[in-house]
């Protein structure tokens, strides 16, 4: 709606200059200068005065190349000659915080959960946002792009962009949803035998059938299966009474930081570069994160005494540190840390006094021969009966890994030395969500308990696995060493998960562009990067990084021969827009 817009002018209320900011509370208007054209900018519009930012108030997105904040005038000058339609269905003049003013709705964006406005989750930000609008202009036809689709790289989203599912998973969810098929007669000539023996079983443990309502832990026999699985994989007993079954990771987390977090101060300390669900996270739910950086210099390594310093930091700040974050192997860094590693966190956590939660959803994404994936579970039980009491919550997921079911939602947390009050609070949260959805209660049962040798569906299994193993390798090296390739780039060995994560050398000539745009230098960079091949990339500042740095974050999930041909158009994209900057 705002494509031919010349002149754009926003009253901002009163009520929505923010108290804390000292700017007093006078109305006041922004004017927008925005030429036509078709490149994407986002524009952040602010209360501004010498420089500083007092009141962030929006996010607009507008198909402009500049935007000029002309000037910062009273009420008696605002305009009103630009029709409300303009900005969508929200009236921003008629919006406050306090309230309704003269608009009609009453929830408005000026009064709405301020946590929730300023939480950010950049795998699905402004880059994303704009491949989507890319992707529609594609599809009408007549582009002069010089590309013909979107390479969506934003996210580990295997089956999306290629990845073939894994035939076993799929026969077997197929009767598991429509039973009657193992009533036909010739349902033996499209299914083996173990396939038809599995679906039976599950059918029968699923009461109902998946249209049906579970426990709100999950299906009772699938959390044994997930306790045997965790069990065999350590060497430890696992009670599947402390197994509840998520829709994918994330829920699980959601539900373990919505316990811990009670007051601002409380602080959960998160690796940098990390996944950006726990900063938002932690910002939705009205607590402080404290980042503690991993050292690119050595392949994103775990920096004791650099973590110790930020723990100590937080509490002479007058934070209350109170659980930790590990995610391994790293999301975006592709590190798999090693068990002397994950043993100085555990004991660290226990001198700090922290919960300890550990993101394994890419435990079997392993690549480097000489590294393995620890749990961290594991690594608490092999400390002896003095850690049994140690509060850890480990997380897995059917989204990642070999069987790559974004889609079904799948995956489990297995809560380890909890209060067992506050355990209970948490399965009063699940009972709020009723259960998991049965689709991804059933993948994670095949996930955790897949063909064994002997079964006639083995074979295929074992072999579509190693496929997408081996693909997903070779994959991995042929990026990185493609990236460090290019000039004013070094990217560390991506040792497992699904991502590359890049540090580009940005001068000052980008730097001027970015200020000038209103956007992160990476940020500037990754837009300019889509607009010009079509690679959807996300930046550096969505996960992190030490200030003066600059990275994106890109998957290496795409087929070989589409990953070959944009890495091509990238080269010469990055050779032209240094050029350009210089």
């Amino acid at each position: 709606k705002l494509r031919r817009t010349q002149h754009l002018r926003v009253e901002v209320p009163e009520t929505q200059v923010e108290p804390r900011t000292n700017f007093g509370h006078r109305p006041v208007s922004l004017c927008l200068v925005a030429p036509a054209s078709t490149s994407l900018l986002a524009v952040n519009i602010g209360l501004v005065l010498k420089s500083r930012v007092f009141a962030r108030l929006s996010t607009l997105a507008y198909r402009v190349t500049s935007a000029q904040l002309l000037h910062i005038v009273g009420p008696s000058e605002l305009l009103a000659d630009q029709p409300s339609s303009l900005l969508g269905t929200r009236d921003m003049a008629t919006e406050t915080r306090g309230g309704l003013a003269s608009g009609s709705k009453a929830v408005t964006h000026g009064n709405m959960n301020a946590s929730l406005k300023d939480m950010k989750y950049a795998v699905r930000g402004d880059v994303p946002i704009a491949a989507e609008r890319i992707q529609k202009e594609l599809a009408l036809g007549g582009s002069k792009r010089p590309y013909s689709e979107i390479l969506y790289c934003n996210i580990g989203n295997p089956h999306s962009v290629g990845q073939k599912p894994v035939s076993w998973y799929r026969e077997v969810m197929a009767l598991v949803n429509c039973p009657t098929l193992m009533d036909q007669p010739n349902v033996g000539s499209m299914f083996k035998e173990d396939v038809i023996a599995r679906a039976k079983t599950i059918v029968d443990a699923v009461k109902g059938g998946t249209g049906a309502y579970s426990h709100s832990k999950g299906i009772s026999m699938f959390r044994e299966d997930i306790a045997k699985f965790i069990a065999a994989r350590d060497g430890y007993p696992c009670d599947p009474e402390h197994v509840f079954m998520c829709a994918g990771a994330s829920s699980g987390i959601e539900k373990v930081m919505s316990a811990a977090i009670s007051s601002p101060k409380d602080a959960i300390l998160v690796p940098i570069p990390q996944y950006p669900l726990y900063s938002a996270l932690v910002t939705l739910l009205g607590g402080t994160m404290v980042g503690y950086h991993l050292d690119e210099s050595k392949n994103w390594g775990f920096d004791l005494e650099a973590t110790k310093a930020a723990i100590a930091k937080a509490r002479a700040d007058g934070l209350n540190p109170k659980a930790f974050a590990v995610i391994n192997p790293g999301n975006p860094t592709g590190q798999v840390m090693s068990q002397e590693d994950l043993t100085d966190i555990v004991k660290l956590c226990r001198q700090e006094k922290l919960l300890l939660m550990s993101d394994e959803v890419y435990q079997e994404n392993v690549y480097a021969d000489t590294k393995k994936f620890v749990s961290m579970k594991k690594v608490v039980r092999d400390l002896g009966p003095d850690f049994d009491d140690f509060e850890l919550a480990s997380f897995h997921s059917t989204s990642k890994g070999l069987i790559g079911e974004c889609g079904r939602r799948g995956g489990y947390m297995e809560l380890c030395g909890f209060d067992q009050g506050v355990e209970g609070e948490i399965f009063k949260l699940a009972c709020m969500g009723l259960c998991p959805n049965l689709d991804g209660q059933v993948m994670t049962s095949l996930m955790v308990n897949p063909p064994v040798p002997g079964e006639p569906s083995y074979d295929l299994y074992k072999s579509e696995r190693e496929t997408i193993y081996n693909d997903l390798k070779a994959k991995a090296k042929m990026l990185v060493e493609a990236l460090n390739g290019v000039d004013g780039f070094s990217c560390q060995v991506a040792e497992g998960a699904m991502y590359a994560f890049p540090s580009i050398q940005l001068g000052p000539g980008v730097i001027k562009a970015a200020e000038a745009a209103g956007q992160a230098p990476d940020l500037f960079y990754c837009l300019a990067l889509l607009e010009e091949t079509g690679i959807c990339c996300v930046p550096g500042s969505g996960f992190g990084q030490v200030p003066g740095t600059y990275h994106f974050r890109t998957t290496f999930l795409p087929p070989a021969s589409k990953l070959e041909e944009a890495l091509v158009r990238f080269k010469s994209f990055h050779a032209s827009f240094t050029a350009k900057y210089a």
